[in-house]
């Protein structure tokens, strides 16, 4: 299969690549710079304008769209705000765009969400069905997921993984707290009873694998471990593991001030639930935050 990536030097999308690129299959490298250095690893590169510009994506019979920018990169300032929108909705929309163009159109493209869609739901399980929350992140999402729409007109099947925390050492929100916590400085964030959606990466890049290859997986899927904790047992478990306390907790307060609003996706509860994956028949290999850790660890 002939596969184009955006954002392929991610966390996510590096993975991918190499689990691709493994199995024999062809990767296209969507990149911004139009004089990017050609891969030792035997993928291509195209040039793409996020912008509106689009890319050729001829022969091409999948896309992955994972380019945006990191909503925990920087503190959360109007300017940074529109930046995090317009990257999504954007590049979303000009992927979308690309894909219905080519005469023979790539027959799937999976584009990124998050699981931030939801907002705050306290502890009550959420699947797809649920509808969105009322913060900015869930507002940004629902405009994300919907620039996909020129590809579903096109009548391309389009696959929106709702991505929950990333358990992974090389990188991600989860890769910045481990060395904190290493050095015995971690501790639960606000009260701590929020809920966590979390995946692994190695599941991650798997549920991507059978996103691409499931005909019967559509619209959004939620890419969440089946057994959410709340942050509390997160830091705890982190602890056990590391054989380092956890006790300085983050007052919400504290954590406000430093990230700015931000703060609020860290401290909000999202007990999100992988429904439409069960259904389909994905199989987790590491469905508990335990599991997840000991494979990072």
């Amino acid at each position: 299969m002939r596969v184009a990536i955006t954002g392929s030097n991610g966390l996510i999308g590096s993975a991918l690549v190499r689990s691709l690129l493994d199995d024999g299959h062809q990767v296209v490298r969507l990149v911004r710079a139009a004089s990017a250095a050609v891969p030792r690893d035997g993928s291509e590169v195209v040039h793409w304008d996020p912008a509106g510009g689009g890319a050729r994506l001829e022969g091409v019979e999948a896309v992955v769209h994972l380019a945006g920018a990191g909503v925990g990169d920087r503190r959360w300032t109007a300017s940074y705000k529109r930046e995090i929108r317009d990257s999504r909705v954007r590049g979303t929309h000009a992927v979308a765009r690309a894909c219905a163009a080519e005469a023979v159109p790539p027959r799937v493209l999976v584009s990124a969400s998050a699981a931030g869609y939801y907002g705050d739901t306290g502890g009550r399980p959420v699947d797809e069905s649920a509808p969105a929350g009322d913060d900015f992140l869930a507002s940004v999402c629902v405009e994300w997921e919907a620039a996909a729409e020129p590809a579903r007109e096109a009548g391309i099947r389009v696959v929106h993984p709702r991505t929950g925390l990333v358990v992974a050492r090389e990188g991600g929100a989860f890769g910045r707290m481990l060395p904190l916590f290493r050095l015995g400085l971690g501790g639960r964030l606000g009260s701590g009873e929020q809920y966590w959606p979390f995946i692994s990466l190695t599941d991650h890049v798997a549920a991507l694998r059978f996103a691409l290859d499931t005909d019967a997986l559509s619209g959004p899927v939620n890419f969440t471990a089946p057994e959410p904790l709340t942050n509390r047992e997160v830091t705890r478990a982190l602890g056990r593991a590391l054989h380092r306390p956890a006790l300085a907790p983050a007052p919400a307060l504290a954590l406000r001030a430093v990230l700015g609003e931000f703060a609020t996706s860290l401290t909000g509860s999202a007990r999100v639930v992988p429904a439409a994956l069960s259904r389909a028949g994905f199989t987790f290999r590491h469905p508990t935050f335990e599991q997840a850790l000991r494979s990072v660890l």
